[in-house]
């Protein structure tokens, strides 16, 4: 499409009735939403440096155990920036506004067919293993927990597996092609 097509499509973008065009621009008050998780974000970068720092200047005084435990701490932290920056990314390109990234080098994969449903899905894979991070510092400190955390920690952990396999099952129905149906071959699906 050359460039006077493209200025031409775009100059006749149909004008909206005012209330609508009132209901469409609300999407605009998820803008500070997600300004906020940038500021969320930043507080994590933080706080994954203070880890690193603190790592870097107990190593002599810690055991393996202990290392294990902060290395699993700071790939949670990472994992919570991860899921921070699909919601941000995800969010505002789903929710309120295109951001122009088709050709640009560092475009993330996953943005070319993320929509709400798959957008859900990931997040709920990305709790997951969040919650596999908190599970296995659990097991390496299980002599400091005691048997009932341990427990409820395993059943979150279920129930984080059992909701992301449900939400995919229906993302997954929902998004498969129906077979034609035809009125005049009595409602029965076209061969």
């Amino acid at each position: 499409m050359s460039t006077s097509e493209q200025s031409h499509k775009s100059s006749h973008t149909p004008s909206l009735k005012p209330l609508p065009a009132l209901i469409f621009f609300s999407r605009w008050l998820q803008l500070p939403l997600y300004l906020g998780l940038i500021v969320a974000q930043g507080v994590y970068v933080y706080l994954f440096l203070v880890e690193v720092w603190h790592l870097v200047r107990h190593t002599p005084t810690l055991n393996e155990t202990a290392v294990m435990l902060a290395v699993l701490s700071l790939i949670d932290v990472v994992m919570i920036s991860n899921l921070l920056i699909m919601v941000i990314i995800g969010g505002y390109e789903t929710f309120v506004s295109r951001l122009g990234l088709e050709h640009h080098p560092d475009e993330p994969e996953w943005l070319d067919h993320v929509n709400a449903g798959v957008l859900k899905v990931k997040l709920a894979m990305a709790l997951i293993s969040i919650s596999s991070i908190h599970l296995l510092k659990t097991f390496i400190d299980a002599g400091q927990r005691d048997t009932h955390t341990v427990i409820s920690q395993i059943l979150i952990h279920l129930s984080f597996l059992l909701s992301a396999g449900v939400m995919a099952w229906v993302d997954r129905s929902m998004s498969r092609p129906h077979s034609d149906v035809s009125p005049t071959n009595g409602g029965h699906p076209l061969k």
